[in-house]
Order: structure tokens, then C-alpha cells, then sequence
């Protein structure tokens, strides 16, 4: 299984670069399907998703698609899924992409499909894989709020693959209260790791290795 959990993207040449490590063939000559379920649950501008969306679109795939999780038949979806050989699934609210992945009966069928992928999350797209994503890591890092614009008070994770949280846009600019100060007061109530990642940095993980990649700066408190 081969993941690049991100903060921002494909935001610099390290990031970039270990994508085309992990695919192991040219952008050129890969599928690329865009998910941007996350997205659909923020209210207002939704501006930064276009701009996302043409800066992946930019890199020149062989074929670019979009697909969203909710609404189709689960055949249809995993097909979709199945064909692409890079799924990057964009940000927004990480509860909404969760529950559409356990509502839609996807899970297992996703992670059957990303053992011959590469997925790329950004933002919420890389939160998904925490089993520690649930309704009291909402509360202790603070994302309750979000969790109850879809009037939910519970959260399923969807697919429990890591006991380690991943936070990201520390110290950005777009969340000017993200320092450090505001990860510490997360660190003094959290009684599971976490990777606070800054917006140039993205977790790799490799079937059992995970290490990180950045040119910027990020924090690890186990």
C-alpha cells in the first residue's frame, strides 16, 4: 500500500518527486481521479477547490477524472476507483469523507483497490486512515464543530489503519491559530500520537514504513 498523506498537495518538487517515486511511471502515462467529496460538506467560496483541482489538472495526466462518493452505485464507484492508478482525494471536512466511505459500504472494497495505487490526500483526504478518528479526538483537538454540521455526535472510522492522528496547516497562514502554542494545549489533552504537519510536509507510507518528507516544518508528539 503506498499513501502520501499531505497537508497541501503536491505543494513542492520533495512531494512531487516521491509521488513519482511510489507510482513508478511518468504523471503522463497515469490515471489520476480527483475525489472531492470532503469538500462538498464547507459552506461558502469554494474558490480553493478550483484552484487545487487545475493545479493537480496541470501536471499532465493521461487521463484526469472526478469522482464523487455518494450518489452512484458502490460497483460503479470502485470501477472508477479500480482504473485509476493515482486516487487524490481533496480537502474540506474529513467527517463528511469518512461517513461517505462507511455509508456507501466502500472501505474494504477502497483498500482492496489501494493495493495497486497510489493515493494522495490533502488535508481532510489525509485524516481518513486514523483509527483514533473519532468523536473524542473531535473534541480534543477541537474539529467537534465540524462533526456537528452534519448532525452527527459519533464518527466511524473508516479504516483504522494507524493508531497515529495527522493534523495538518500548521503554522498557515489560511489558520493563522495553528502555532505552536495551539499544538501544545492539543498535545497536554491527547492520549494518542500525532503528526502536526506544516503545509510543505506529507507522510509517506509504504505497506509497514511510514516517514516524512518536507520542506518546511512539522511536529511528531507519540
Amino acid at each position: 500500500m503506498n499513501l502520501l498523506l499531505t497537508s497541501t498537495g503536491l505543494c513542492n518538487s520533495s512531494i512531487l518527486e516521491a509521488l513519482r517515486d511510489m507510482l513508478g511511471k511518468p504523471l503522463g502515462s497515469a490515471n489520476v481521479v480527483y475525489l472531492p467529496t470532503a469538500s462538498l460538506a464547507v459552506p461558502g467560496d469554494h474558490g480553493w477547490l478550483l484552484e487545487h483541482m487545475n493545479q493537480l489538472h496541470s501536471l499532465g495526466w493521461k487521463e484526469f477524472d472526478v469522482l464523487e462518493l455518494n450518489g452512484l452505485p458502490r460497483q460503479v464507484v470502485l470501477e472508477r476507483l479500480r482504473h485509476a492508478d493515482v486516487i487524490y482525494a481533496g480537502g474540506g471536512n474529513q467527517y463528511h469523507l469518512a461517513r461517505s466511505i462507511v455509508g456507501n459500504d466502500l472501505a474494504d472494497g477502497f483498500l482492496d483497490v489501494l493495493e495497486d495505487s497510489v493515493y494522495v490526500g490533502l488535508s481532510a483526504g489525509s485524516m481518513v486512515f486514523s483509527r483514533n478518528l473519532t468523536e473524542h479526538s473531535a473534541d480534543v483537538i477541537g474539529d467537534a464543530s465540524d462533526l456537528h454540521l452534519l448532525g452527527a455526535t459519533t464518527i466511524e472510522p473508516p479504516f483504522g489503519l494507524f493508531d497515529w492522528y495527522l493534523k495538518p496547516h500548521l503554522y498557515s497562514p489560511h489558520f493563522p491559530e495553528r502555532d505552536d502554542a495551539w499544538a501544545d494545549r492539543i498535545v497536554a489533552k491527547a492520549d494518542f500520537p500525532i503528526y502536526f504537519l506544516d503545509d510543505e510536509t506529507a507522510i509517506r507510507v509504504r505497506d509497514d514504513q511510514v516517514d516524512v518528507i518536507s520542506e518546511g516544518r512539522w511536529r511528531y508528539h507519540p
